[in-house]
């Protein structure tokens, strides 16, 4: 079987690309975005890069930089159009499925082919704030719908956004929730008891929709003697969270460490932080199932996650097995939870042990491998 994937370079898509290696199937991968050089990772895969200049001309990073409107000027008649580019790779390739992931990135870009070519099985991948947040992301309620109205079948990373598609007029076949990234693998070695845990952190996403400003600024509200004995560890940090950090007297007499947003950290090196961490903090307005609270969660740490629209609450009953943020702008609530998990260690705990039965039943990249494989199958049927 040929699937023809679409999607941006993102490390969720290649760890969900990686569950079909050794399947027997044809897998090319059409990179939506045509950003960066072919990914090493996936080296099994027919990936399409490199489409959408006409003439990468000498100095052009420069005038880029240098002279913005020119270069726009220029790319206007640079740039191939991205429907002709997929519409010659559907007629070189002929594949029996085309799978997208995002709408907005991936799905409503190629929606014109699509509808061209109705006969291929078209699947689309709800992730993040796709569906949630679509208006905010400036895509029309007509074009969701039209764009639905083409998906033959559907995957969400969490039961909210298969409500949202079928508000929205969705009538074909939902294959299931799944984690975006095709499952987790724990290593039960890497998972420390609650009392050898001596790390908090959190994702440093504050891009507008992620608000880890809001949670930097909660943890300066709590008593430093309550957390002077913790590292102190932020990922994915945008530039102005690692300014805040060194801007903050409280953070001073601290362990941090950063992790910039873009800089490498490997997958198995982040759990292993998680399975040694007693808190993960995760807050934004709007987000699907995140996968690093997943993560989290398998790998033991107590989770404190924002709930936009009751996703989170998916998986985490508040002071059972996590603590939910209700209003990720409010410092003084997200600073109160922050101080209730570490003074409840019995509590984390409890919370430890349900939570990685829960990834480990949930969310076992093996076990799911073969349900991964298994909905291509289907979809030719």
């Amino acid at each position: 079987m040929k699937i023809l994937m679409v999607s941006i370079p993102n490390h969720h898509f290649f760890q969900w690309v990686d569950q079909l290696k050794d399947s027997g199937h044809d897998v090319i991968w059409f990179d939506s975005s045509d950003g960066g050089s072919p990914v090493e990772r996936i080296n099994w895969v027919t990936q399409i890069k490199g489409w959408k200049l006409k003439w990468d001309f000498p100095l052009r990073h420069t005038v880029k930089h240098s002279f913005p409107k020119i270069y726009a000027l220029l790319q206007k008649y640079n740039e191939r159009e991205i429907t002709a580019v997929f519409e010659n790779i559907i007629q070189e390739y002929q594949p029996d499925i085309v799978h997208s992931f995002e709408m907005r990135l991936a799905g409503l870009p190629i929606l014109g082919v699509m509808q061209k070519y109705n006969s291929i099985p078209f699947i689309y991948s709800s992730w993040g704030s796709d569906l949630f947040y679509y208006s905010q992301l400036g895509i029309p309620k007509k074009a969701v719908s039209s764009f639905l109205e083409r998906v033959d079948y559907l995957i969400t990373d969490c039961h909210r956004d298969y409500s949202i598609a079928f508000e929205n007029g969705y009538k074909n076949v939902f294959l299931g929730v799944y984690p975006g990234n095709g499952g987790i693998t724990i290593d039960r070695t890497k998972i420390k008891d609650s009392q050898e845990r001596h790390t908090l952190i959190i994702k440093g996403y504050d891009d507008g929709v992620g608000m880890a400003s809001k949670v930097v600024e909660a943890l300066a509200l709590v008593p430093l003697t309550l957390i002077q004995n913790y590292k102190l560890l932020v990922y994915s940090a945008d530039a102005c969270i690692v300014h805040q950090l060194k801007d903050k007297e409280y953070f001073k007499s601290l362990k941090v460490r950063v992790i910039n947003r873009g800089a490498f950290i490997s997958n198995p090196e982040l759990l292993e932080i998680m399975g040694q961490s007693v808190l993960h903090i995760g807050n934004s307005i709007s987000d699907g199932m995140p996968n690093a609270l997943l993560e989290a969660m398998g790998m033991g740490s107590f989770p404190i996650q924002s709930n936009p629209g009751k996703v989170s609450e998916e998986v985490i009953e508040h002071g059972v097995n996590g603590l939910l943020i209700e209003n990720p702008l409010d410092v003084q609530e997200i600073a109160s939870s922050i101080e209730w998990a570490i003074v409840n260690s019995t509590m984390r705990a409890k919370a430890q042990a349900i939570n990685v039965d829960l990834i480990q039943k949930k969310c076992n990249r093996i076990a799911l491998k073969k349900e991964i494989i298994d909905i291509y199958e289907k979809c030719i049927l």
